[in-house]
């Protein structure tokens, strides 16, 4: 009852009193909701929509968010049917509620689609029609999506998109505020399930998102980064990286289900104030790969990777991370942590991992710029890998990474160009032998272990190889 402690306080000794201030608090703000509600809800059907599954339905159902706009905002709710629509443009104050049984669903016309507009201090506004989506905004704020519906992207391919069959996204928006997308189920997007551009105070919680590219993709830019992202309880099984973007500042990833036949998450440039918290990441993937072609990949690749740079040139600082009591399986990699030039790295905190059959490269923690990383632990950590690894060859290069993981000279961990590197409470363990080293340290000015235990496997004589490694803290 904390909400009508703050409205209604009562400073008294007696209960019943307490209570019925209580109650009578709960009644006017029920009276309230339900005059507002009524004032501000309109109903697509009203306006024109049938929800046949047949008639093309865009110009009812952008009516309504019109006309819901224009009357100082609220609801359009969207009741049981099916509704084939191209794009519809939410505006500020608007929330999109589809009911139990409602399924709105692209069609299949590529030219009913639109984009947001361009925000010209992007990287990728010049990439066009690539914008597109079912639902979009720009410039808005208080607006949401949310309810027990279905959004079906229905696979819209175009073969003149990228890697000739990328269509539109399903939710696309660009310079938003205050974003609640929630409850929903998102099915074969026709490329990322929802794309969002330079926009901040973004909650995404309780949804479920089935095929497609990436699930949820955000970009800021190094003049506006997206701040107060939320993605809590979601569950995502993508074909492509559940979540992936770059240039995030406050950002929450928690409680969430992470099924992919790419990435779980994967940073591709700047990030301050992130977490990542409680969330399991398990392959392989049920929706393949689409860009695979006939091969229909399904393995997993990283869960969490954390590349500044990978992609394209990116400036500006990774700091200030936690990933806390995260769940793998199955995964090529569990964490990645690398930095390219132009990109540097504060603080990086791994603490409660759990993975087990990781099954082609060590964590690794690497600096490709010209400073190193400045702080790493790695705490509570577990690992299990399926090994089966040859030993390094002595002229064999560490070459720089590309954007998927690769193998490494150890099979337990690899560090490079990092000023203090921490290891507590570190168990590494193998499913079958592996004649590489568990540790493989390389300019490094402080490296502590602290209780590192892991598999020795007969043979391998060299357990660590340190080189360049300033100072080395060891304990049992």
């Amino acid at each position: 009852m904390r909400i009508f402690d703050e409205l209604f306080p009562v400073e008294c000794a007696g209960k019943g009193i307490r209570r019925i201030v209580q109650l009578l608090g709960l009644l006017v703000l029920a009276n309230l909701s339900l005059s507002t509600h009524a004032q501000h809800l309109f109903d697509v059907r009203e306006l024109g929509a049938k929800g046949d599954g047949i008639a093309l339905e865009t110009e009812s159902i952008q009516r309504a968010i019109d006309k819901c706009a224009e009357n100082g905002g609220g609801q359009v709710h969207v009741s049981a049917g099916r509704y084939l629509s191209g794009t519809i443009r939410l505006r500020s104050g608007v929330i999109l509620y589809l009911e139990a049984g409602a399924r709105l669903i692209g069609t299949t016309n590529l030219s009913a689609y639109a984009q947001p507009e361009a925000l010209s201090f992007m990287p990728e506004s010049r990439w066009g029609k690539w914008h597109r989506g079912l639902i979009i905004a720009e410039h808005a704020e208080g607006i949401g999506v949310m309810g027990p519906g279905v959004i079906d992207g229905n696979k819209v391919f175009d073969p003149t998109g990228e890697e000739r069959m990328r269509g539109p996204h399903t939710i696309a928006f660009a310079d938003c505020r205050g974003v609640t997308l929630r409850d929903l189920t998102i099915l074969d997007s026709a490329n990322y399930a929802i794309f969002f551009q330079a926009s901040d105070d973004v909650d995404v919680r309780n949804l479920k998102i089935y095929g497609g590219w990436d699930g949820v993709h955000w970009r800021g830019a190094p003049e506006h980064w997206c701040h107060n992202v939320k993605i809590i309880g979601c569950q995502f099984y993508t074909g492509d990286d559940s979540i992936a973007g770059r240039y995030w500042d406050n950002t929450v990833i928690q409680d969430c289900l992470f099924n992919s036949s790419c990435n779980g998450i994967r940073l591709i440039g700047p990030a301050t104030h992130l977490t990542i918290a409680h969330n399991v990441f398990r392959g392989p993937g049920e929706q393949p790969h689409r860009t695979s072609g006939e091969q229909r990949r399904t393995n997993m690749l990283s869960g969490i990777m954390l590349q500044p740079g990978g992609w394209d040139r990116t400036t500006g600082v990774l700091d200030d991370v936690l990933l806390a009591n995260n769940v793998m399986q199955r995964v090529a990699s569990p964490v990645a942590i690398w930095s390219r030039t132009g990109n540097t790295v504060g603080r990086v905190t791994v603490s409660g991992l759990e993975a087990t059959d990781v099954y082609r490269s060590a964590l690794s923690v690497e600096s490709w710029a010209d400073q190193p990383m400045t702080n790493i632990v790695l705490r509570n950590i577990q690992v299990e890998y399926s090994g089966g690894g040859q030993a390094w060859a002595s002229n064999q290069t560490v070459k720089g990474p590309g954007v998927d993981a690769r193998a490494l000279p150890a099979w337990g961990i690899y560090a490079r160009n990092v000023q203090t590197l921490t290891l507590e409470d570190v168990r590494f363990s193998l499913a079958t032998n592996d004649y590489r080293p568990v540790l493989y340290a390389e300019s490094v000015e402080q490296l502590t272990l602290n209780a590192l235990h892991f598999t020795n496997v007969e043979g391998v004589t060299n357990t660590f190889v340190t080189n360049r490694v300033t100072r080395l803290i060891q304990s049992p």
